[in-house]
């Protein structure tokens, strides 16, 4: 028979239950459905219940279409009532734990908080942490800026960010009845979850809501300013509303089904995939619906907050993999692509120094590694070097640990270390990056131990980043602390963001 337990919440009772040795409260709301007249707005507080609520299975995910990748090939279940939380934790009771809050990644498009890499299960049991994980609107629903439309649009661009400040306010107001303490909250996540870190770290209205934070492989680039954010939205509404005019379109989009949301956010982004290419049309290399700044909550890019001190009592603990692009596909690859790419980047000078670091690297071997600099590693040092300007500090790593899945292609591919944070190698799919052999526990071991040290201390337990040292814990088989890895390559893009 399961063992229960009852919480009494700020909007209500729930019930959740005993599992792994852990109790675990699944699905809570943490704001008001966002459908019917609230789609598209800022999230509001739910409206509560009175009886205990069951939290006893996880809810649907946010609406999305699986982009077919190795990390998001399924379908899931999804619903437009998506904002939810799930909680696990060592122990109900007034134990003032740290608390660690994830957000999930997918590119702002796909994912969701109870996917199994998540499970915080050995958070819980061997380092006393109570953790968090949740849903928030993604794709079109979470990062169309609406703003033509009036006020009550105004922060329609960073929908998804609002949620996510939302699910922080709830743990603020209710995490003490679960063993976790509000003074002592870790933001957490992951790709587009480590974009949402960095973005919340930049954005005043969050500050308060946490005090350390840990974005993996995403820094502070990644939002559209306010034009691009504009034409990413006139390119939705001619696929969603061809026959609305500007006086209707609110109508429109309310009416609209979320089948047809979905099938003109996917137009939307094949359009400027297959046309002129996304950073040439919208003048920055940043997906469609990614959150919008230029708004009233998010005013100026999330890096240029950082540079004039926004979050510089957050202490930060940051990375990325050495091989992050290879769990994406470029075709064929060939010396002109290559150089077409850099050049994108406004980087050719940069590819020359590539070049000579490594003499004997193959075309595709240059484009993994300058690709993988350009939206990962550079950006967690530009991130750092902001904090060190204003007196923060932080912590930076760099995964390196190669996996042995399909003839080891992969390598330390993107994603790949989020299992050995979580100490979660043995759940579901994980096998397949890992690849055939022995079982790096050693090293999901090392990992787990210093994410706890940091959530619990403010502490990974090697010296902070600065620019003269840049000293960087390497994670591998046998890892190490270095100093300035590939120092020439990194030197290359000195004056480029």
């Amino acid at each position: 028979m399961l063992e229960r337990t009852t919480i009494e919440t700020t909007s209500g009772p729930i019930q959740g239950r005993k599992k792994d040795d852990v109790f675990l409260f699944a699905g809570v709301p943490y704001a008001a459905p966002p459908v019917g007249s609230l789609r598209f707005k800022a999230p509001q507080p739910h409206a509560g219940w009175q009886t205990p609520r069951e939290a006893l299975k996880f809810s649907p995910a946010a609406p999305q279409i699986p982009s077919g990748g190795l990390t998001d090939s399924a379908n899931v279940r999804y619903a437009e009532d998506c904002l939810y939380l799930n909680v696990s934790t060592p122990a109900a009771d007034n134990g003032k734990r740290a608390v660690m809050v994830w957000i999930h990644g997918g590119g702002y498009r796909t994912g969701q908080g109870s996917i199994p890499w998540y499970n915080g299960t050995s958070f819980n049991k061997n380092g006393d942490i109570v953790v968090v994980s949740i849903n928030y609107r993604l794709g079109a629903l979470g990062f169309t800026d609406l703003s033509h439309l009036g006020d009550e649009y105004a922060n329609s661009g960073i929908n998804g960010i609002l949620d996510q400040i939302a699910a922080l306010q709830w743990v603020q107001d209710n995490i003490a009845a679960f063993g976790g303490d509000p003074n002592r909250v870790t933001i957490a996540g992951e790709s587009a979850g480590a974009f949402s870190v960095a973005t919340l770290l930049g954005c005043d209205a969050a500050q308060g809501l946490f005090q350390q934070a840990i974005p993996q492989s995403g820094g502070a680039h990644h939002t559209l300013p306010k034009a691009a954010a504009a034409r990413v939205t006139s390119i939705f509404l001619e696929h969603l509303l061809p026959d609305h005019n500007a006086a209707n379109q609110a109508l429109g989009l309310e009416a609209a089904s979320v089948e047809d949301i979905l099938a003109a956010q996917q137009s939307t982004i094949s359009h400027f995939e297959q046309g002129a290419g996304v950073a040439n049309e919208l003048g920055v290399a940043v997906s469609p619906f990614y959150p919008a700044h230029g708004t009233p909550l998010l005013a100026e890019p999330p890096l240029d907050r950082l540079s004039q001190g926004c979050g510089k009592d957050v202490a930060v603990l940051t990375g990325s993999n050495a091989h992050e692009t290879t769990l994406w596909g470029y075709g064929e690859i060939s010396e002109a692509k290559l150089e077409r790419i850099a050049q994108g980047y406004g980087a050719d000078s940069v590819l020359a120094a590539y070049r000579d670091a490594r003499p004997d690297a193959t075309v595709e071997e240059l484009l993994i590694a300058l690709t993988t600099d350009h939206m990962f590693r550079i950006p967690a040092v530009r991130l750092a070097e902001a904090r060190e300007a204003q007196g923060a500090q932080t912590w930076m790593y760099l995964f390196a640990w190669e996996s042995r899945a399909f003839g080891g292609r992969l390598k330390a591919t993107h994603a790949l270390e989020i299992p050995f944070t979580f100490n979660n190698l043995n759940r579901a799919g994980v096998d397949v990056f890992l690849g055939p052999g022995e079982q790096p526990q050693a090293l999901a071991d090392t990992m787990h131990q210093a994410w706890i040290a940091f959530i619990n201390s403010g502490d990974p337990g090697w010296p902070a980043y600065d620019r003269n040292t840049r000293t960087t814990m390497v994670f591998n088989t046998h890892s190490e602390c270095v100093n300035d890895p590939a120092a020439q390559e990194r030197a290359a893009w000195e004056g480029l963001r």
